[in-house]
């Protein structure tokens, strides 16, 4: 569910949304949702001072309060 919900938000961002693509590894701790994009559109979906990563960021640790799993997510080119 958190792995579709950065995919699609990050496609109403990127210049070539059919680049987007997530993974998503789970462990015992934690969850990594790793986004790959475009080189071109890295720098959007991390935004100005990380403040367009970090709105997701802040999306994701709402989940974190209702389900008690973790997540970490990272951005990386194609």
């Amino acid at each position: 569910m958190i792995s579709e919900f950065v995919a699609q938000f990050a496609k109403l961002i990127a210049t070539y949304p059919d680049d987007i693509k997530v993974l998503s590894k789970e462990s015992d701790e934690i969850t990594e949702i790793i986004l790959y994009a475009n080189q071109a559109d890295i720098g959007k979906l991390i935004g100005k001072e990380g403040k367009m990563i970090g709105a997701i960021k802040t999306v994701i640790s709402g989940c974190k309060a209702k389900d008690g799993v973790s997540y970490r997510i990272n951005v990386e080119p194609n």
